[in-house]
């Protein structure tokens, strides 16, 4: 059954970094909720295997499939109420070690993909004077960790984006929020450390523990998700909500 929420049941929803990890969670209850989704990657066939979404290939690197994906989405399922965008890499380590091609994928992906999907779905969001949009950053953007200089701004730079975002959307009733999550049981947490060692911390490297004793699950994320996107967050903008056990020590 699907269950009713006001501000979401029956709206289109646009997701990217649908094919798995948070991007799947979130996917998963924005259509429990009533939602049509449209679930946008780079990685197409993993897509299709997702339950009650719609596919669309979608690399956010490239600002023309961006805009082909966003009418392909608005010509099959209609207009486009919600936009959560997820997709992201990771890459890790010492700054004097990453190389160029490195950089620019963060910068790419994360920061340039979002502003590029945002971008996209503005103007009809605009005219129509409906709509929703939530980023996924992360609590790296927030508290300084070895090894993430560059993705911590890479998503840094989304906060700060997303905030702006708002305001020049705003007088057309369009919210704009962030969420930062902290370690969440996903593909990216497993290539950068171990459940237990991200809840423990590491003093070594600077590194702070959980204080909630848990890694979060992809489920806690998408749950932020719906509730910024839903009407019962409909007063809130240029907002940024820290999902991460209190990891970071900081709002």
């Amino acid at each position: 059954m699907t269950e009713h929420v006001a501000g979401i049941t029956g709206r289109v929803a646009l997701v990217t970094g649908a094919a798995q990890g948070i991007g799947a969670a979130i996917c998963a209850r924005l259509a429990a909720a009533g939602a049509q989704v449209g679930a946008l990657d780079v990685q197409y066939g993993p897509l299709q295997d997702l339950p009650h979404v719609t596919a669309f290939p979608c690399d956010v690197r490239d600002p023309y499939t961006v805009e082909a994906a966003v009418r392909s989405i608005e010509q099959e399922l209609g207009p486009v109420a919600i936009v959560v965008n997820v997709a992201g890499v990771l890459r890790h380590g010492p700054l004097v070690q990453l190389s160029e091609h490195d950089l620019c994928e963060l910068f790419e992906v994360n920061t340039l993909g979002t502003i590029r999907i945002c971008r996209a779905v503005a103007e009809p969001m605009v005219r129509r004077r409906q709509g929703t949009i939530v980023n996924i950053a992360s609590n790296a953007g927030h508290a300084p960790r070895i090894g993430l200089a560059a993705y911590g701004a890479s998503k840094a730079a989304i906060v700060a984006f997303t905030r702006h975002l708002a305001l020049e959307l705003a007088h057309a009733g369009i919210r704009c929020n962030s969420i930062s999550p902290g370690s969440t049981d996903t593909a990216m947490l497993s290539a950068l450390t171990s459940a237990d060692r991200a809840i423990a911390g590491d003093p070594d490297r600077f590194r702070l523990g959980i204080p909630l004793g848990r890694v979060a699950q992809p489920a806690d994320i998408a749950e932020a998700v719906l509730w910024l996107a839903s009407e019962q967050a409909r007063h809130i903008t240029m907002q940024d909500l820290v999902v991460d056990g209190g990891a970071s020590l900081t709002g």
